[in-house]
């Protein structure tokens, strides 16, 4: 059995619908199929919302539109028997919808709570619809089995009681495909409508392939899997046919955009393999990523960046304490919820630096002052410093400390074209090396290390 995760751009447009239709049908047995909103309306919805809570009436405009996107997908592509009843469902949500954006305008505040309720729409709808749309397949409603608590303010996963509502709606063997939305869940404790994040509904596919132990979960995008590099910058960038688990992880979490990172988490518990493949491009083999990576080639897998990046530096005698200077720094990070992409080593040794995102930044400087407050004061600690407008490029490979001196290498194609590198983290992972450079050299670096690593 498998588990089936179509995103937006693939249920966008009747065309593309057409192209999720013919997939699905051509299966030999039932699958778990999970779909994003109508590419774009998740963003449409919170605009609209913003509009409303700012008594701007035209909200009353975006649902009609809204509406007549739905409508259309249902006059192209239902069969005429089923028809009128998925009609009345999708514009009994619609009306819903529009009585809550009222509320919104006439009290001009929007709380979490409310667009938490107004973005479910968008897969509430979708999942009804494309339910309809294939052959001989159920519908089921992810508030029905997805469930979250606060965590850190945050909405998660409660997993035992998620796999416990989700082997009950989904009792195996499955007789019929069956259709449901990700991202939008129920909180356990309020029963208020809450949703996982943006990529949420990869999450939700996962979940749903680890409670059930699919044979496999296809994450079905606008892309032929994951590449060695981003095309838009690097033309002659190539499919990657295979990876580890841990690979896409980290190509993931340094910018690769392809799945949403948490998405691998469960399945990789479980060996369950994930095949990216493209719903425009069926044909293509995709890239599959399974836990063989003794397996796979030696080759480097992927070459990828984040920008918006900035580092934070602790100096003076205490860096050279290097397990506390560590651990006050992660925890201290932690415990106010700033998330750090690395630690790198600048050109110094009496000081330690961390990469984090840039809309940190302020909030990590005074973090760190406080911290390191008794520290200031006795000078173990001279100086907390922030440098912004960075970037990371990071270089993924299981085992890349096997690869000798690639690190320094890669470090010498970019000064010898004139880019400076701001700091470097090669050996405390054994899967990336990550090079920090100035965020204007971001383009040219990502070109020179994939040539470096691919020819």
């Amino acid at each position: 059995m498998k588990v089936l995760k179509f995103g937006g751009t693939s249920v966008g447009t009747v065309g593309s619908l057409a192209n999720v239709k013919s997939i699905v049908d051509s299966l030999e047995e039932p699958a778990v199929v999970v779909v994003s909103a109508l590419g774009g309306l998740t963003d449409r919805l919170i605009a609209t919302a913003k509009s409303a809570s700012e008594g701007d009436l035209s909200f009353r405009e975006g649902v009609v539109e809204m509406s007549r996107r739905h409508f259309d997908i249902i006059e192209e592509l239902v069969p005429q028997s089923r028809r009128d009843a998925v009609r009345t469902i999708v514009s009994d949500l619609l009306s819903e919808l529009e009585d809550i954006y009222t509320g919104v305008a006439l009290i001009r505040e929007l709380s979490d709570k409310s667009l938490s309720r107004i973005v479910s729409f968008g897969e509430r709808m979708s999942s009804v619809i494309v339910a309809e749309i294939l052959d001989n397949a159920a519908h089921r409603d992810s508030l029905g089995f997805m469930r979250t608590e606060k965590w850190f303010n945050r909405d998660i996963a409660t997993r035992q009681l998620t796999d416990e509502l989700i082997r009950e709606v989904f009792p195996l063997p499955l007789t019929r495909t069956v259709v449901t939305g990700g991202f939008i869940s129920l909180d356990k404790d309020t029963g208020e409508i809450t949703n996982l994040g943006r990529g949420g509904s990869d999450y939700t596919a996962a979940l749903i392939a680890a409670a059930l132990d699919a044979d496999s979960l296809e994450i079905w995008t606008d892309v032929d899997g994951f590449m060695t590099a981003d095309p838009r910058v690097i033309h002659d960038a190539t499919v990657i046919d295979s990876m580890s688990f841990i690979e896409s992880m980290e190509l993931c979490s340094f910018g690769a955009k392809v799945i949403y990172p948490p998405t691998i988490y469960p399945v990789f518990h479980k060996n369950i393999p994930i095949r990216i493949l493209n719903t425009f491009n069926p044909s293509a083999p995709g890239t599959l990523i399974t836990d063989g990576s003794e397996n796979l080639s030696s080759d480097v897998r992927g070459v990828s960046s984040v920008k918006n990046t900035c580092m934070v530096s602790v100096s003076g005698s205490l860096t050279s304490n290097v397990a506390q200077i560590n651990s006050r720094s992660y925890n201290a990070m932690a415990r106010n919820g700033v998330s750090i992409f690395l630690v790198a080593q600048p050109n110094t040794e009496t000081s330690f630096s961390m990469a984090l995102s840039a809309n940190d930044a302020d909030r990590a400087v005074g973090i760190l002052r406080q911290e390191f407050a008794p520290e200031l004061q006795s000078g173990e600690v001279t100086g907390v410093s922030l440098e912004k407008d960075l970037s990371v490029i990071a270089v993924v490979r299981e085992s890349i400390r096997e690869v000798r001196g690639l690190g320094p290498r890669l470090v010498n194609t970019l000064q010898r074209d004139g880019i400076e590198v701001k700091a470097v983290s090669d050996g405390a992972s054994e899967t990336t090396i990550a090079i920090i450079t100035k965020a204007s050299d971001t383009d040219r670096s990502l070109r020179l290390i994939h040539t470096a690593c691919f020819g």
